[in-house]
């Protein structure tokens, strides 16, 4: 998985243990505190289970309809992109398509086995109930129980992807939860998590403030957070 290079001498951390207990709210405020303000995906992407929640290092995907192709063609490439999924990567994919399921169960079966946090998507997915019991973590914009055989393929791995608008490369991070989805630049990455639990931790002092009385403007006012 391409990663983003480290200073010299400079190991690269990985921030997903401390990301994992913020939440998308906060993480955008933070975002938008610094002039990034177009880093959450499109609201119609969603949990096929509202309790799921990613936080990681994203892998980009991208493909394409592809009538063209045989239905042995179009799986080689769908089997490609489970294959070059990296363990412990979440799958972010663009596949420029809004007709077919782009995950299902086997599939999930297999990225679960190999050790892949989980599925985000612009697209469809299918064989949901099996996906539900499984468990595996998919976040997506509908269901169909049309599949990609004979009619779609992966086409790029690890390259820069544009999701309503907001730009994602193999090396950002994701947090996603049942209120939707945010990307964070891997360059922004150490500044975002720090500040994030910053602002967590004052707003459980607003939280205390409030429910021992204190008026909630002059929360606001004393901690410039509400």
């Amino acid at each position: 998985m391409k990663r983003k290079p480290a200073p010299a001498g400079k190991p690269v951390e990985d921030y997903s243990d401390r990301l994992a207990p913020c939440y998308t709210g906060a993480v955008y405020d933070v975002l938008r505190g610094m002039g990034h303000r177009r880093q959450a995906l499109p609201s119609g992407i969603t949990a096929l289970n509202p309790e799921s929640k990613l936080a990681g290092v994203i892998y980009t995907v991208s493909g394409r309809p592809a009538p063209e192709l045989d239905a042995h063609e179009t799986l080689l490439r769908w089997t490609a992109l489970l294959s070059k999924a990296p363990k412990g990567a979440i799958v972010v994919c663009q596949p420029n398509d809004s007709t077919l399921a782009h995950m299902g169960e086997l599939s999930a079966e297999t990225l679960t086995y190999r050790g892949v946090k989980g599925y985000v998507v612009d697209g469809g997915c299918r064989d949901t109930e099996f996906i539900l019991r499984l468990g595996f973590p998919v976040f997506c914009r509908y269901k169909t129980p049309v599949d990609v055989v004979g009619r779609w393929a992966a086409e790029t791995f690890g390259e820069p992807i544009e999701i309503g608008g907001v730009r994602i490369e193999t090396g950002d991070y994701l947090l996603a939860d049942r209120d939707g989805a945010v990307i964070i630049p891997a360059a922004l990455v150490d500044k975002v998590v720090t500040q994030t639990e910053k602002v967590m931790r004052t707003e459980n002092k607003v939280r205390t403030a409030i429910l021992q009385g204190v008026d909630p403007q002059e929360a606001y006012l004393k901690y410039g957070k509400f």
